[in-house]
């Protein structure tokens, strides 16, 4: 069953996306879950995209209050937290690859990720079904 947002400006299923994924953020620490297999604050920090600690632990919590992802314990050290997309975080991963790609053939200076750049020649739905049974066995193993 969907959840409606009581706080939406409007019913209008972009202005839905937008209020919850539209910030400067949210999409590169969902795209460091997805493709670059970052799971803890520290390796979010490392992004290129430098990324303020503030905003990062704004956005992290964003994302787990709107139901993208997850945060527990790391059994390694108790005093660290890990990531992970939930279902809901998972199923933007059509919508995160149609990026890639639309970025790529409109910005000359944009990098291929590399996960995608192994699949070459192969087609979109092949590329996000392995993907997604990757992150799938993530959700099952945590």
């Amino acid at each position: 069953m969907k959840k409606s947002n009581s706080k939406s400006r409007s019913d209008c299923p972009i202005n839905y996306a937008v209020e919850l994924l539209g910030d400067k953020w949210s999409l590169i620490v969902i795209r460091d879950l997805m493709f670059k297999d970052k799971h803890r604050y520290r390796e979010f920090l490392q992004s290129k995209e430098k990324i303020a600690t503030n905003i990062l632990a704004d956005r992290l919590n964003k994302l787990e209050v709107n139901g993208f992802i997850t945060k527990s314990v790391d059994p390694d050290n108790l005093k660290s937290a890990i990531y992970n997309l939930t279902m809901k975080g998972i199923e933007l991963l059509p919508t995160m690859v149609e990026i890639i790609k639309w970025s790529a053939m409109n910005d000359e200076s944009s990098a291929l990720n590399n996960n995608l750049i192994a699949y070459k020649g192969r087609g979109t739905a092949s590329v996000i079904q392995d993907i997604r049974d990757k992150l799938e066995d993530q959700l099952v193993s945590t």
